[in-house]
């Protein structure tokens, strides 16, 4: 089973997507998830992913992701959370390092996978 995060961009326009990804796959939607990080001057910032069930007879888990751009209390985040719970699920939120402390996206990914599979909100690996 392949598990990786495709990023949408940086949370303004790209959480539309990430809506309308959630409305049109439904059936396939698993959960919704908020990442809670600091910026720089440390002020919370914010990102939201939901994650699909692997299409058809593949072995993908695709991860979609508005990464480290959304700001707590925004109609951004209502938007998402609002997909979220007319798809069936709660987001779930959870505190993590950003991204920015390492070296490059895909390390960054490989941290977050590893926290979703450790609590049993991505399957483990077959």
């Amino acid at each position: 089973m392949n598990q990786r995060f495709i990023e949408l961009g940086e949370g303004f326009g790209d959480v539309f997507e990430l809506c309308e990804l959630i409305r049109t796959n439904a059936a396939r939607f698993t959960n919704g998830f908020i990442f809670a990080s600091e910026n720089p001057d440390g002020k919370p910032i914010l990102s939201v992913a939901a994650a699909f069930s692997p299409g058809g007879d593949s072995n993908f888990t695709p991860i979609y992701i508005c990464r480290e751009g959304i700001q707590p209390e925004s109609k951004r985040l209502r938007m998402a959370i609002e997909s979220m719970q007319a798809a069936g699920k709660e987001p779930i939120s959870l505190d993590v390092k950003p991204s920015r402390l390492f070296a490059d996206k895909e390390l960054y990914y490989s941290y977050l996978i590893g926290i979703l599979r450790l609590n049993h909100f991505l399957p483990p690996l077959r």
